[in-house]
C-alpha cells in the first residue's frame, strides 16, 4: 500500500477514537517501514540516489523506471550480472566485509530486477572463494554446523573475528618489532657514549703526561742552569 499509493496522513479530529489513532499510527509506521525496507535491500550506489526522495511510492517508481525495462532487456541485465557474480574472487588485500559487500550488491541488483538470489548462494560462493588463510574457521563451522543451513550473518561473523584476531597477532608482533629496534638503537647510543668518555679520557691521560715531560724540562734545566723563565713559562701554559 504505502509503495503503490503516495496517500497522506491526515491530522487528527477533535476527541478522536481509539481505533482512529490506531490507524493514523498504522498507517505512519507503514510508510516509514516500506521506505527502511527499500534502504536495506539496495547497494550502497542505489542509496545516494534515492536517499533524498520523500516518499516510498516515489522511490519505488524511479527504482522500476530505472531498472524494471521490457522482459528482453531485464533478462540480459539479470544474466550479465550473474555472470560478474560468478567471476567474483576475493583478493589477498581484501576483508571480508569488503568481498561481502561486494558479492551483496550485485545480489541486490539481480533482486531489484524481479529475479530471486538466496543468501545460500552467497553464503556457498564465500565459502568456496576466500583464501586459504580462512580454512580454521570453515573447517570449525562445518564441526559446529550444517553449512547448509548456516546463515550469511552468521558466516561473516565467523570469519571477520578470525581477521580480527589475526590482526591483532600482527599489530603485537609490530609493537615487538618497534621495541626491539628501539632497545638497539639506545644500545647503539649508550656504546657511542662510552667511546666518547673512554676516548676523552685517554686523551687526558696523554696532556697529563705532556705536563709531566713539560716539568722534568723544567727541572732538569734548572739544575743544569737552563732558561728557567722561559720553561717554566711553556710548563704552565701545558698544564692549562
Amino acid at each position: 500500500e504505502a509503495v503503490e499509493e503516495d496517500y497522506d496522513v491526515s491530522a487528527f479530529l477533535d476527541n478522536p477514537t481509539v481505533a482512529q489513532m490506531k490507524i493514523h499510527k498504522e498507517k505512519k509506521i507503514k510508510k516509514a517501514k516500506a521506505k527502511s525496507c527499500i534502504f536495506a535491500c539496495v547497494s550502497q550506489n542505489v542509496f545516494t540516489r534515492i536517499m533524498t526522495l520523500k516518499s516510498a511510492k516515489i522511490i519505488w517508481d524511479y527504482l522500476k523506471k530505472e531498472y524494471v525495462r521490457d522482459e528482453r532487456i531485464r533478462s540480459m541485465q539479470v544474466l550479465n550480472l550473474m555472470r560478474e557474480f560468478e567471476i567474483q574472487r576475493m583478493k589477498e588485500t581484501e576483508t571480508i566485509k569488503q568481498y561481502s559487500d561486494k558479492l551483496l550488491g550485485i545480489a541486490n541488483k539481480v533482486r531489484l530486477l524481479g529475479m530471486q538470489f538466496l543468501d545460500s548462494r552467497i553464503v556457498e560462493k564465500i565459502l568456496v572463494t576466500i583464501p586459504e588463510r580462512y580454512e580454521a574457521s570453515i573447517a570449525a563451522l562445518e564441526n559446529t554446523k550444517n553449512l547448509s543451513k548456516i546463515t550469511l550473518t552468521k558466516v561473516l561473523y565467523a570469519l571477520q573475528a578470525l581477521e580480527q584476531r589475526r590482526l591483532m597477532r600482527e599489530e603485537g608482533s609490530m609493537e615487538g618489532v618497534y621495541l626491539a629496534k628501539w632497545k638497539n638503537n639506545n644500545g647503539a647510543k649508550n656504546k657511542k657514549k662510552e667511546l666518547f668518555q673512554e676516548n676523552s679520557q685517554n686523551n687526558s691521560t696523554k696532556i697529563f703526561h705532556h705536563v709531566l715531560i713539560a716539568k722534568r724540562l723544567i727541572i732538569h734545566n734548572r739544575d743544569v742552569g737552563g732558561d728557567l723563565i722561559q720553561n717554566v713559562t711553556s710548563a704552565d701554559n701545558l698544564d692549562t
